[in-house]
């Protein structure tokens, strides 16, 4: 009689492997029934993570019902599907040690509960905890995905390759729509070439072109898109206090300030010295200088809006 427990302890390890490799086959079948990804409740999820594993795997929790209004579980589930299946094209020995699985709130919310999920999309990685896979460094705790890349197919291959015994053969499908924008857009541009190209060769209209980017690049143009300022205040302020901010708004008000500027200086220097009337000439001198001063005037005096300290003034 003594025989039978020690039989029985000796037998332990062999219905242990049993019970493993059963459950594997399980999985397999799982994923192949459907394009790669196990659907799963908290039955197949408990079956999945088992303490005792030697395939690693990488669960979706999500929340797909219309009724939970999840907009970017919606725009990550195909992403992650296109990886999923990409993945049974992997050949068996090295695609049934790694499985992909969903996770729907509505049919495992235990598993939620469980693990604490108050979100989604979410991402597990579960590495094997034995065998030849287990980590060397012997952490076998859940790694959650960074979406810091966003929700495409791309990225997501790219970090789940780290996993997988061999990396994910994943591409990204043929992009149609821009293929026929872009051959659309060529068509126009090879019709329209004989109008564009004398435009193109004009000199003035890249003079011109130069002298507005000019404007507004010294307007600081720059400096409000790159520290992304608004284009006016809260209150409908359009002139930012400090020297250090600017609102949108005043990009085109100096901007346009400037160009007078410029236009008034080179009809003073190009056009009227060449006037024949005198009398013309004359008032070209009173309105350009006129205009030169009274522009001068309005850009000091935003300077002093922007700083009430600001010690010159010349007549506004």
């Amino acid at each position: 009689m003594l025989l039978v427990p020690l039989f029985a302890l000796l037998a332990l390890p062999f219905c242990i492997a049993a019970s493993t490799q059963s459950t594997h086959e399980k999985l397999v079948q799982l994923a192949a029934s459907n394009n790669g990804v196990i659907r799963l409740d908290e039955n197949t999820y408990n079956l999945l993570t088992s303490p005792q594993r030697n395939w690693s795997a990488s669960i979706h929790f999500t929340a797909l019902d219309p009724r939970r209004r999840c907009g970017p579980c919606k725009e990550f589930d195909p992403a992650f599907n296109a990886v999923a299946k990409a993945w049974t094209k992997v050949p068996p020995a090295e695609r049934d040690s790694h499985f992909f699985a969903t996770v729907d709130f509505d049919n495992a919310m235990g598993v939620f509960q469980k693990l604490g999920l108050q979100s989604a999309p979410v991402v597990h990685i579960h590495p094997a905890t034995e065998g030849p896979r287990k980590p060397a460094s012997g952490r076998t705790t859940p790694i959650v995905y960074d979406f810091a890349n966003g929700f495409d197919a791309g990225p997501l291959a790219e970090q789940l390759s780290q996993y997988t015994p061999v990396p994910i053969p994943y591409k990204a499908p043929i992009d149609w729509s821009r293929i026929g924008t872009a051959a659309g857009v060529l068509l126009i541009v090879a019709s329209c070439i004989r109008v564009l190209l004398p435009v193109l060769r004009s000199r003035w209209i890249w003079a011109a072109g130069t002298v507005l980017t000019s404007l507004v690049m010294t307007s600081g143009f720059m400096f409000v898109r790159i520290r992304g300022m608004p284009q006016s205040g809260g209150n409908g302020q359009w002139i930012a206090p400090g020297y250090q901010n600017q609102f949108g708004q005043e990009i085109q008000v100096v901007s346009f300030i400037y160009g007078l500027l410029s236009a008034s200086f080179l009809m003073l220097t190009l056009v009227t010295p060449y006037q024949t009337n005198p009398t013309r000439q004359r008032l070209q001198v009173y309105l350009w200088s006129g205009t030169i001063l009274v522009m001068f005037s309005v850009l000091i005096s935003l300077f002093r809006v922007k700083n009430r300290g600001y010690p010159f003034k010349l007549l506004l």
